[in-house]
């Protein structure tokens, strides 16, 4: 047992700083080849960000724990919009003036409504995940395209504005660049051993230990960098943020650990969890696309979504000790 948490509160410090490491060096080579700082800020931020999940999840698929795969994937959605996107709220209302962002706010719904109908028939085949990489590819495609034409958008500016700092070398750059990818390699599997091991002990399913422990840890960069960049007024970027990582999450996390192996789904993921996550990918459409004006999330709102983070993670624990 102890050797089991210490796993879990080590490969999460060690996953969330990697993945750190990860990030700076991916932003710092893009910025040698000359990507534009809309399209770091999109992609590699947005891969970096995720690239925690991306691993764990393809490492648990790999090992035969469906319910950590799935769990993190879809309880890292819940926690970004829920937890993270509540609490930036709170602390400064968020205004999305970025075009980009408003169109990427409807695609995710789209992408969410398709990944809960791959899911009705109780089973993600591979067929369900190549389609699911399938349409990431097109998602990139769209992004990349979005990010050289658009290149005076609002979130570009707060990017550009950010990286004003001067950039590491190369080679630097590089080193933690691979080495980021290399620790978030080893901190997934010390991560994944030590979740798999708790919920044996407590006799919890894997499922529940993916969507609350596991998807939290994970989620962590995607907290850092929100506060962080609403604190500094950057309300694009901690929207983004969340947008590219829940992108992420939906098409490629799932559609690699699928790949990976397919999976037989319990019900409840379809019922609760998926439909939680459809009601707040819903909730933060209606709240910061913004019809007739620009987008925001207020205080209220941010309210919100943090009581329905409370309310399921609330109700996940009551199933436990039912």
């Amino acid at each position: 047992m102890t050797w089991a948490v210490l796993a879990v509160l080590a490969g999460l410090v060690l996953l969330v700083w990697s993945a750190d490491r990860f990030v700076d060096g991916a932003a710092a080579t893009a910025r040698h080849f000359g990507m534009p700082p809309l399209l770091i800020g999109m992609v590699i931020v947005g891969f970096g960000t995720s690239a925690p999940e991306m691993v764990v999840s393809a490492l648990a698929a790999s090992q035969g724990n469906p319910g950590i795969a799935l769990g993190n994937a879809y309880g890292s959605n819940i926690t970004n919009i829920a937890l993270i996107l509540g609490l930036t709220a709170l602390i400064s209302p968020i205004v999305v003036h970025s075009q980009v962002l408003r169109r990427e706010l409807p695609l995710l719904l789209g992408v969410t409504s398709l990944a809960a109908s791959q899911l009705w028939d109780g089973e993600l085949s591979r067929f369900d995940a190549v389609v699911l990489l399938l349409f990431f590819a097109l998602v990139m495609g769209w992004t990349i395209w979005q990010g050289m034409r658009q290149t005076d958008d609002a979130m570009g500016q707060e990017m550009a504005q950010e990286m004003k700092v001067p950039v590491m070398p190369l080679r630097r750059a590089l080193f933690w660049l691979v080495v980021g990818l290399l620790l978030l390699i080893a901190s997934s599997r010390l991560l994944v051993w030590g979740a798999v091991e708790i919920a044996h002990l407590f006799k919890v399913s894997d499922l529940i230990i993916g969507l609350t422990i596991v998807a939290v840890g994970t989620s962590l960069p995607e907290l850092a960098s929100s506060l962080i960049a609403a604190r500094k007024g950057e309300h694009d970027i901690a929207l983004g943020n969340i947008l590219g990582s829940n992108l992420f999450n939906t098409l490629a996390v799932v559609g690699i650990a699928g790949s990976i192996r397919p999976m037989t789904v319990a019900p409840e993921v379809l019922s609760r969890d998926v439909l939680v996550m459809a009601v707040l990918t819903l909730l933060l459409f209606l709240f910061g696309y913004g019809f007739r004006r620009a987008g925001r999330i207020n205080r209220l709102e941010g309210l919100v979504l943090l009581g329905c983070y409370l309310g399921y993670t609330g109700y996940l624990g009551f199933t436990v000790l039912a």
